[in-house]
């Protein structure tokens, strides 16, 4: 509804102007409004913004749950899974699984042990676990950690382990026979960068010798083995590599060594077990490895 006043206005004998009369001639109009279709349209809005509101909220409350849902099932079989392996494992050092009682040692010719520093500390940890190899059939084995914790400790291993020697101390190809005693050898991420320095020097010279003689020599794989070789880092290349620790990585193992390795995450050193080991090995002796040409 609009309602509209007509105000009319005169001026008298004193200037002044006074409200005298209603007439048909409006000078100033004032409009006064009611528009209920308008007030609707507003309620309306407010109520689909308050809507969304509420769908939004209840949309972050569910994928909330779900969140938390997932974790739990994640955490869930997590923890069974670990206390499955334990059993399993405590059931494989008791010989109630007849297959790994039988472990067939000659594809692991050469086994690396790859330590996370913080955990290499463990040397008794580490000593036990190179006896489990000794009592398995695993002669030859390289220990490595990054930070060369176990190679300032070699000398307390080999106080613990009396039938241990250095690979330093034997002048066969360890590789090419089974030794009645057990060979160790102790690296570290120092002595691959060092490797790494010092054959690319020798290449290098190589290659400028024979530039001079007019000759170009191109560097292929057997000239960098030959060079590794020659600067002494050019040692086995382990068959199974086995990783202690919170991270699934090699930790900077020398890459040259494991082109063809088998590379296994056996979790913390803290908590190996006699069985876990056993099944590692079993596992790796019933692979099929395929190499190209």
């Amino acid at each position: 509804m609009i309602l509209y006043f007509w105000f009319s206005f005169r001026c008298d004998s004193d200037s002044r102007l006074s409200l005298c009369s209603f007439n048909q001639a409006p000078i100033f109009p004032i409009l006064f409004a009611a528009m209920p279709s308008r007030f609707g349209s507003m309620d309306f809005r407010y109520g689909a913004h308050k809507l969304s509101r509420c769908i939004v909220t209840i949309g972050n409350i569910g994928l909330l749950l779900l969140w938390y849902i997932l974790q739990i099932i994640v955490s869930t079989w997590y923890s069974v899974s670990v206390v499955g392996n334990l059993f399993e494992s405590y059931f494989i050092s008791c010989g109630v699984f007849k297959k790994y009682k039988s472990v067939h040692l000659g594809k692991v010719r050469y086994l690396a042990i790859v330590i996370e520093s913080e955990e290499a500390y463990q040397i008794s940890k580490v000593v036990k676990l190179l006896q489990w190899l000794d009592s398995i059939g695993v002669k030859n084995v390289c220990l490595y950690d990054m930070n060369g914790v176990l190679k300032k400790s070699k000398e307390t291993i080999f106080q613990k382990l009396k039938n241990a020697k250095s690979i330093e101390e034997v002048n066969e190809v360890v590789t090419h026979h089974v030794p009645d005693h057990m060979t160790l050898e102790f690296l570290s991420y120092v002595d691959g960068k060092d490797a790494v320095a010092k054959a690319a020097n020798l290449i290098f010279v190589e290659n400028l010798k024979q530039r001079n003689l007019g000759g170009e020599k191109i560097l292929l794989e057997p000239q960098l083995n030959e060079a590794l070789q020659i600067v002494g880092s050019k040692g086995p290349e382990p068959d199974l590599l086995l990783v202690y620790g919170p991270v699934r990585s090699h930790l900077g193992f020398p890459a040259w060594r494991i082109r063809y390795t088998e590379i296994i995450h056996m979790g913390a050193l803290n908590l190996m077990t006699y069985g876990s080991l056993i099944k590692a090995i079993y596992n790796f002796t019933k692979v099929h490895q395929n190499y190209g040409t």
